[in-house]
């Protein structure tokens, strides 16, 4: 069902465009890129994480790596990229596990979730300018524990990966994957 009927644009940048939608009354919509999230697994299980200071809730956060897909841009290629600037960690086995709209109320973009086995350190992080990057690696049995426990807060998308993760893990056939669940 198709409902839009007419929007202006009250503002546009290259990060997100704000389109006011109606009828029945000028809803905003803010039109962002899509998002990719990458956990990424070390050959010992422990989950690649960053820690970074967060404008929208002035203070640090630990998180996965994530980033904006680019213009013309495929969210895997997105999710390789950023994994690689932000930690320094490849890796050759990738898998999709999710992808949702972020906020269909309010939002156009996606959240595109990516596994990423047997990551490596194979360069040194290369961060935007403005990101300050702390790179760390947790047991993911420890990351649940503390997720569950309240001692680490992760953004609601994030917990999103952790579904979509415990899924693919259920699924799998591959006997490593197998041991790894939650």
């Amino acid at each position: 069902m198709d409902r839009r009927g007419g929007s202006t644009y009250a503002f546009a940048d290259r990060w997100v465009r704000l389109r006011l939608a109606g009828p029945p009354g000028n809803q905003p919509i803010l039109e962002l890129p899509d998002w990719v999230d990458v956990i990424a697994l070390t050959p010992d299980d422990r989950v690649v994480l960053v820690d970074q200071y967060r404008h929208g809730v002035a203070r640090g956060r630990t998180e996965f790596p994530a980033g904006t897909v680019d213009d013309a841009e495929a969210p895997l290629a997105s999710a390789q990229r950023e994994l690689l600037e932000e930690t320094g960690y490849a890796s050759t086995r990738w898998h999709a596990i999710g992808s949702a709209p972020v906020y269909p109320a309010a939002q156009a973009n996606r959240i595109h979730c990516f596994l990423a086995l047997d990551a490596r350190k194979t360069a040194d992080p290369t961060p935007d300018a403005a990101e300050i990057i702390h790179v760390r690696e947790l047991l993911l049995g420890e990351l649940v524990e503390q997720v569950q426990a309240g001692r680490l807060e992760f953004p609601a998308l994030q917990l999103a990966d952790l579904v979509w993760l415990q899924a693919f893990l259920r699924r799998s056939g591959d006997a490593r994957l197998t041991r790894l669940r939650f």
